[in-house]
């Protein structure tokens, strides 16, 4: 049975990005509705009159309890997706390090867990349903360039594991997703190879519906992956030396 055509999803970080892309691919595998949450969620009104009414765009900033509150209403949610994200450029040591640190950990990580708490319930009496979290391959190996988001997304890693655990009793598949750098707004200051957002999602999508609970998406992440089962210590040196802030 399928886990996305006929069902209803939440897609946070919705208005833009890899997010933008995951409501139009979900429209075009089926889903009967979509919530697409964002901070603006004026910005998605063109999205929604496009979907004759499957896309329903709300307000949600994943870093407020009172939003995530009010977008727990919709019960009939079987899919969540936490795609929300937010990135500082720059290593640990600097003026702003801890600042920027904070400002991640509560998006990228308490957000994640605010969302996915808030609407555990709702999964469990439509039947599990499943729920998607975008780590990155930062979630497991610190890219010095992105030091304090690497760390909040190595919580995010953490966090999907203990969710998975967690809710497998009541029938919750929970996805890890690990990419690479992806062609979009958040990464263009990177001097990497980026793989398009579309061809991201695509994957998460297929590995989903093939019951995949961990997703390396992209060339960069499934290369990376690989080099860091063979040799942990001498990939996370090679990536220290590698990827400097500037």
């Amino acid at each position: 049975m399928s886990k996305i055509e006929g069902k209803t999803a939440l897609v946070t970080g919705a208005n833009r990005g890899i997010g933008k892309v995951f409501v139009k691919e979900l429209l075009d595998r089926g889903v009967a509705k979509v919530y697409a949450a964002a901070r603006k969620p004026e910005s998605l009104e063109d999205l929604a009159a496009e979907s004759g009414g499957r896309v329903v765009a709300i307000k949600l900033d994943v870093t407020s309890a009172e939003d995530v509150a009010a977008a727990a209403a919709h019960t009939d949610v079987s899919l969540l997706i936490n795609n929300a994200g937010t990135a500082a450029f720059s290593g640990f040591v600097n003026a702003d390090a801890i600042a920027q640190g904070r400002s991640e950990m509560d998006t990228n990580y308490f957000g994640t867990l605010r969302v996915s708490q808030a609407f555990a319930p709702a999964l469990k009496a439509n039947g599990g349903g499943a729920i998607i979290n975008l780590g990155s391959i930062a979630s497991l190996v610190n890219f010095p360039v992105l030091g304090t988001y690497s760390a909040s997304k190595a919580a995010v890693h953490s966090l999907t594991q203990g969710l998975r655990a967690e809710l497998a009793g009541q029938g919750t598949t929970v996805v890890g997703v690990y990419p690479g750098p992806v062609d979009t707004d958040m990464a263009e200051k990177l001097d990497a190879d980026k793989t398009a957002p579309l061809e991201v999602v695509r994957q998460i999508f297929d590995a989903l519906e093939k019951g995949e609970e961990s997703v390396f998406p992209d060339p960069t992440s499934v290369q990376l992956y690989g080099q860091l089962v063979a040799e942990p210590d001498a990939t996370a040196k090679f990536v220290g030396a590698s990827y400097l802030p500037a």
